[in-house]
Parts: C-alpha cells; structure tokens; sequence
C-alpha cells in the first residue's frame, strides 16, 4: 500500500482535493455570510437614518423626495438654495411644509408649474395658519412684502398655501405648505 508521502502524484491529488474542498467551503459559507453581514449593517443603517428623519420636530435641511414632490404637487425650482422640508401626517391630513429660495424666473416656473401665476398673488396676505406657521417655525413679520395665494383643489388633489417674501424680488423666499387628505 502506498502512502501520500511515497508517490508524487498521490500527494498533488490529495492535495488538489483539499483545495477543491476549501474553495467549496468558502464558496458555500463564506460567501452567504459575508452578505449576510454586510446587509445587516446597511440595514441597521438604513433603520438609524428614517429614524433620524421621522423623529424630526420641524424644518430639516434637504430637499422634499421625487415622491414627496409629485404626491403634494410641490415643483421646487432650479436653481432653489436654503431648501428645507418638513412632512406631518394623521389620518385626516397629511402635510408637506417645505421652504426654498430661487430666482425670479424660478418663482415663476414654481407658480406655473402648480397652475397658477404671479398675478394670483396678493400683497399682504398671509395664507399659512397659524399652526402651520408654528409646525414649521415660520415667522412672517420683518422685511417685506410679503405675498400669499391659496391653490386649491378637489380631493385627492394637495391644496397648497403659497407665501412669499419680495424683500429681494431677484431671489424670492418662497414658503409652501401643500395639504392632501389620504
């Protein structure tokens, strides 16, 4: 009986199993597990950041997502800067608070795109109640002018309440907050 150690070409077959049996295991075990770890960490990544987001108690920094967009049916222009964005909502009422700053030719493309125009808004009128005001942190006093509209429509369609400040009419500071009922 030959051992491994006695003829060549027995030790590379033994040896070349081995191998073939490692590389099995690390295919089969160690492959799996590696995804399953780096999937639990994006998860738990994922968990942390919603989190963060729906803790939040007012305004946050960023822009509203495409979804969030399309469903209140709130146009944020380019170019827009200091964009930020809230969203509340109960079983009644879902709510977009969401602010940016743009050109005048942006205010212009954003009132256009809801459907309305510059001349639907009035000098002096505030169209954000007071709640929304508090919800969101806004306070409408200091420079003007301001100027506000009211876009509404027939449900399921978002009603949005338009202010504006025209302290600087090159770059308006635009305040929106749109209303759907779900």
């Amino acid at each position: 009986m030959l051992l491994a150690g006695d003829d060549p070409q027995a030790r590379r077959r033994v040896i070349r199993r081995r191998a073939l049996t490692l590389l099995t295991i690390v295919l089969l075990i160690g492959i799996p597990a590696g995804y399953l770890v780096i999937s639990g960490a994006q998860s738990r990544d994922s968990g942390k950041d919603k989190e963060a987001r729906y803790s939040a108690t007012g305004l946050t920094w960023g822009w509203p997502s495409k979804v969030q967009r399309r469903i209140y049916q709130v146009p944020i222009p380019h170019p827009a800067e200091l964009v930020a964005q809230y969203e509340t909502n109960n079983w009644r009422t879902s709510r977009l608070h969401v602010q940016f700053l743009t050109t005048d030719a942006g205010l212009d493309t954003f009132l256009r795109s809801m459907g309305v125009t510059r001349e639907d808004l009035v000098k002096d009128r505030i169209t954000v109640s007071d709640r929304d005001r508090r919800t969101a942190g806004w306070e409408f006093r200091g420079p003007g002018p301001w100027y506000g509209l009211t876009h509404a429509q027939e449900d399921p369609l978002p009603t949005q309440n338009v202010v504006v400040n025209m302290s600087d009419p090159a770059n308006p500071m635009v305040y929106v907050v749109s209303r759907t009922t779900p």
